[in-house]
């Protein structure tokens, strides 16, 4: 109660001066009634303390003036009606002076006194106003992404607290309007400004400059901070699943002309660029075009080729550091002039490295004259990676390709040799030799039977050598391979085969020694293990030739299934792990599908375009 009472009393404005007018009267009626009521039984002084007590009263509630007014009334009150002679002011009296003096010095004081306690109350007042205002404007500024969202509700919030007519803050500088005054606000490098009305009184406009402005200051320049913070994460955010998809494409080994194009387009919507290139060098001052991502209205330039000269391609390449250009209005060259023609005015590039030497260089294109960003060499360079990245696994594959292609070229054309070694010189000696022990052992005399008997046995110990030679180089390389072609070794196989085979179809045409070697290997390996492994009762092998919807090459389609038991694994080392390698190495692929129970097909792919292996 004492505290609402004291509230009232310090109001920041006093009651009207003619209710205080009113209350000075009832108080010294008041206090003259009492002052008669005890005069008898209280000294004097005793009695001037009721008087004293009003004037304090009043003095609190309505200042200064009324104060003095009301001490000089009650002291003579009290001296002409209660000090002899009644009704008589003696202004002579010492007494009387120095009870006006005291009265005087306690008004002042107690106005004053009020005064401060008054200021205090109603500065206490306004700052938890003015924390309770911030504190709702930070939960507000703080948890936007966008602060010029919420401005106008900050404003009206900030108006509505201050008793305001009106109030607008704005991110940037806002000259002052009709009937309004604008505060600058100063945020890190920025300047915002506070809208007011013009005719605010001194203590507002003094409240607005020394507490609310800066504390809006703190505020926006906390808000921006996070906003920044905010747009950095979620920029940081878009470019980590840009590069994640280009990586994905790169670890599962996607041809680079895919990883080339994901790049262009990725890199173009990340850095809103009008395009992006990907640029191969081919040696000199020239370059071609792989890959672009550009918007509608700008000519397709793939596959073309171009000079360096004078453009920033030049500059990429030859010092393998990122380059730019913020202007394109006083370059040459046949580069610069195609991005004009365009309408292009920055571009940066940044070089595609592959085993430390420049590849090509990434280049983005903007219609706008504003320079890029200056992260954006740093953020090209990750993509550049990634490229590089792709290039180089994809030519170690072709490496490694063409490695195994030689090694199995190799391989077979070292049976092919043996077989003819064979051929043409150990069999033609052990049937020569054979030849020579006949025609010795006609020679003998009819006595010896035992000669006769031993060279006859060593004559049929060199055929049966012979055969078995035979064997071994057909087994090397057939001789059926080279001479009728796939077909008709194949259906060699199913005649030789225990379990009854099927051949259906074939190409016309002879393939490349290679490739015939390689599906004439698959083909009787494939039989070999259904006959020992999967008791079947019968293979069908299907030949065929088709060309790839992806790579638009021609290639050998060999089936073999078996009506066997299934179940059988690569894995677990038979000689279908020796098929794939043969297969793969030649740049083609082998799948089997053995589930357990549903017996076994096998299905290989195998390119017919094999690059340095000849028709046998």
């Amino acid at each position: 109660m004492l505290v609402r009472l004291a509230a009232r009393l310090l109001r920041p404005t006093p009651p009207p001066l003619p209710m205080g007018i009113a209350v000075g009267a009832l108080l010294v009626m008041a206090e003259m009634l009492l002052v008669h009521l005890l005069g008898h039984i209280a000294s004097r002084d005793a009695l001037m303390v009721f008087f004293l007590l009003g004037v304090l009263a009043i003095s609190t509630i309505w200042g200064v003036r009324m104060a003095v007014a009301m001490a000089v009334v009650s002291v003579a009150a009290y001296n002409i009606s209660y000090v002899p002679p009644v009704r008589h002011l003696d202004i002579t009296q010492t007494q009387e002076w120095a009870e006006l003096v005291a009265f005087l010095v306690a008004a002042v004081t107690a106005s004053v006194l009020a005064e401060l306690a008054r200021v205090r109350a109603v500065e206490s007042v306004e700052r938890r106003e003015e924390a309770d205002l911030f504190g709702g404007l930070a939960r507000l500024t703080l948890v936007v992404h966008d602060l010029r969202a919420v401005l106008a509700e900050a404003s009206h919030r900030l108006a509505a607290t201050l008793r305001l007519p009106f109030a607008a803050i704005e991110r940037d500088t806002v000259p002052a309007q009709e009937r309004g005054v604008a505060l600058p606000l100063r945020y890190g490098s920025q300047t915002g400004t506070l809208l007011i009305p013009a005719d605010l009184p001194e203590p507002v406009l003094r409240r607005l400059r020394e507490r609310v402005v800066p504390q809006l200051e703190i505020l926006l320049q906390a808000a921006t901070k996070r906003e920044a913070m905010a747009n950095s994460l979620h920029e940081l955010a878009t470019e980590q699943a840009s590069l994640r998809r280009v990586a994905v494409l790169v670890a599962h080994g996607a041809p680079p002309a895919d990883v080339v194009a994901a790049v262009a387009a990725e890199t173009a919507a990340l850095l809103e660029a009008d395009a992006t290139r990907l640029i191969r060098h081919e040696g000199a001052d020239i370059v071609s075009m792989i890959a672009e991502y550009s918007k509608p209205g700008i000519e397709p330039l793939r596959g073309r080729q171009f000079s360096t000269a004078g453009g920033i391609t030049e500059v990429v390449l030859r010092t393998a550091r990122p380059a730019r250009v913020d202007s394109y209005d006083d370059r040459s060259g046949p580069l610069a002039d195609l991005a004009r023609k365009e309408g292009f005015h920055t571009s940066v590039a940044t070089p595609i490295m592959v085993e430390r030497r420049v590849w090509g260089a990434l280049v983005v294109l903007w219609s706008r004259r504003e320079p890029a960003p200056p992260d954006t060499e740093a953020r090209l360079a990750e993509f550049a990676e990634l490229v590089g990245t792709a290039v180089a696994n994809a030519e170690s594959r072709a490496q490694l390709d063409a490695s195994r292609a030689r090694i199995v070229l190799a391989a077979d054309e070292a049976r092919r040799r043996v077989e003819r070694d064979l051929h043409d010189g150990v069999q033609q000696r052990l049937v020569a030799l054979s030849l020579e022990l006949r025609a010795a052992e006609a020679l003998l005399p009819g006595e010896p039977d035992e000669v006769k008997t031993r060279l006859g046995r060593t004559a049929e110990g060199l055929a049966d050598a012979f055969k078995e030679l035979q064997e071994i180089s057909r087994g090397l390389h057939p001789a059926i391979l080279s001479q009728g072609g796939l077909t008709p070794a194949l259906k060699a196989l199913a005649r030789r085969s225990p379990v009854p085979t099927t051949v259906h179809a074939g190409p016309r045409r002879q393939l490349p020694s290679s490739v015939e070697a390689a599906a004439y290997y698959v083909v009787s390996e494939a039989l070999t293990n259904a006959a020992k492994h999967a008791h079947a009762s019968s293979i069908d092998v299907d030949v065929d030739s088709t060309v790839e919807d992806d790579t638009a090459r021609e290639v050998l389609v060999l089936t073999v299934r078996d009506d066997g038991v299934g179940d059988a694994d690569p894995a677990l080392g038979s000689g279908l792990v020796g098929l794939v390698d043969r297969v793969e190495a030649l740049g083609g692929h082998l799948r089997i599908s053995s589930p357990a129970g549903a017996g076994t097909t096998l299905v290989a792919t195998l390119p017919t375009d094999i690059d340095g292996a000849s028709a046998g």
